[in-house]
């Protein structure tokens, strides 16, 4: 099937102009191979093997952007606080996450105060919160700040003396999952903050930890999304100020845009879009189960999965396409241990990722495993995009590509046949790391490049089944006559 340019109404073309969209022309798409199944392979030499022109020292790694890149101002000096965000289903058994937490708080005894607002049942939600946090030596408390509490005055609640009080003798603040619209219409109405959240941001500057999982991490930007509908319908424009998208809190400043769930929910197709309409250059995605501890212009990433860094700063579109596009977005994927440094833009592999193999193109020892091409047919599936990095920046292939559509459109949907094609590909300046320390492979993944191009996709994609038309038979020679018998 190709792929070609979908052009859409004038309304499209407009949102495409006020998103500073520029990029790159449709390509046609590959038909569909069966990865690759991976095998045991034999040791490759470790980077700390290798000639040191080939690999980077451990101390100095080759820097992972762009010579010349702009950067971003500086962070405020005033905040000597953390901000985690948690990509949300963290489960009770990850003492990473939240044996961090209690300790950058301050260690045993460090004081806790935990917001249940967004959740549909706050009391149990804040409960099973306060709970894990006190297994883990801290002490804490949920506060009776949520729209669910019928029986309580907001309006007072936010600004209770007593409560207040609790916040600031907190050395830890923690927002459960939820429906982050209602953190945001409780602590900052209209707009307008709060005493609760004021004296929120107190704890904050003065070095203790605001972390918030699912909901709790969506607000951690100064804009996140209210109520999304799907990844695709974000990409087709479908987004307004207000409805699906909203102000925040703005715990890690204005620079950087931070969204949840998203690896496992294909994320990266929303964050893109809402980046490049709000001007965004850097985008944090953090998946479920896993922490980003923020401070000052360092990232780290804990826990079980990973984090992608969306990076836009040379990253443009082309608002004549008339739909969503972008050529040359950079993204890098980190897992448990790895930093990204906001300022230089830049990425340090963990400890363990450096000892291991080191996956670099221009190298001459460069051993990929992988040869086969492989197309996916939705990019925007669970962790299909942090899978396609770890295999690329592993294989021969210098791209892979995939596409994202909505397969149930409502009828008569003028979008119903708008898809988007996907290409993942690699730049002179893409790394990898990996090792096999903790039992399964684990991957590091920096500046490989993306480009998302319209195309139109007919409905429906498929129909009934028609076999061929069976060739005519050829005249069959007389038979001959029968014999008498003896």
């Amino acid at each position: 099937m190709r792929a070609w340019i979908w052009r859409v109404g004038a309304a499209m073309a407009a949102m495409a102009v006020a998103m500073g969209a520029q990029a790159a022309p449709a390509t046609v798409a590959p038909a569909a191979s069966v990865p690759q199944a991976r095998q045991p392979r034999a040791a490759a030499p470790s980077a700390a093997a290798r000639p040191a022109a080939s690999a980077p020292a451990p101390a100095a790694p080759r820097p992972t952007h762009t010579e010349g890149g702009a950067l971003l101002p500086e962070p405020d000096s005033t905040i000597r606080g953390y901000a985690v965000p948690i990509g949300g289903a963290l489960k009770a058994d990850n003492e990473e996450v939240w044996q961090r937490i209690v300790q950058l708080a301050g260690g045993k005894g460090a004081r806790f105060v935990v917001f249940g607002t967004a959740s549909e049942d706050p009391e149990a939600s804040a409960k099973q919160v306060v709970d894990l946090l006190q297994r883990r030596g801290a002490v804490a408390e949920a506060l009776p700040v949520a729209p669910r509490f019928l029986w309580v005055d907001l309006n007072k609640v936010v600004r209770d003396p007593a409560l207040i009080a609790k916040v600031k003798a907190a050395k830890g603040i923690f927002f459960t999952g939820g429906v982050q619209e209602r953190i945001v219409d409780v602590l900052q109405p209209g707009g307008q903050s709060t005493p609760m959240l004021e004296a929120i941001w107190e704890v904050y500057r003065k070095g203790g930890v605001v972390a918030g999982t699912s909901a709790g991490a969506a607000i951690m930007s100064t804009i996140m999304f209210r109520d999304a509908p799907s990844v695709v319908n974000i990409l087709k424009g479908r987004f307004v100020d207000g409805k699906q998208v909203d102000r925040g809190l703005g715990f890690v400043g204005p620079n950087l845009f931070v969204d949840q769930h998203f690896l496992k929910r294909g994320r990266f197709g929303r964050m893109i879009p809402l980046m490049m309409a709000k001007g965004y250059k850097i985008g944090l995605g953090v998946d479920e189960n896993t922490a980003a501890i923020i401070r000052g212009d360092e990232i780290e990433v804990i826990g079980d999965r990973g984090c992608m860094i969306v990076d836009l700063t040379e990253a443009r579109s082309d608002p004549s396409l008339g739909a969503f596009n972008v050529q040359g977005a950079r993204l890098s994927y980190l897992e448990h241990g790895d930093r990204y440094h906001l300022r230089a833009r830049s990425t340090t592999p963990s400890a363990p990722k450096l000892r291991g193999d080191l996956h670099d193109a221009e190298s001459p020892n460069f051993r990929p495993y992988y040869t086969d091409d492989v197309f996916h047919l939705d990019m925007l599936g669970d962790s299909t995009i942090s899978g396609a990095m770890s295999r690329l920046i592993d294989s021969v292939r210098k791209e892979v590509k995939g596409l994202a559509f909505d397969v149930l459109p409502r009828q008569g949907d003028p979008l119903a046949e708008l898809g988007f094609l996907f290409r993942l590909y690699k730049g002179s300046d893409s790394l990898g790391w990996s090792t096999e320390e903790f039992g399964g492979e684990q991957f590091t993944v920096v500046n490989l490049y993306l480009d998302i191009s319209p195309v139109r996709l007919p409905m429906p994609l498929y129909g009934g089944w028609t076999p061929p038309r069976a060739a005519a038979a050829p005249a069959s020679a007389p038979s001959a006559p029968a014999s008498s018998p003896p």
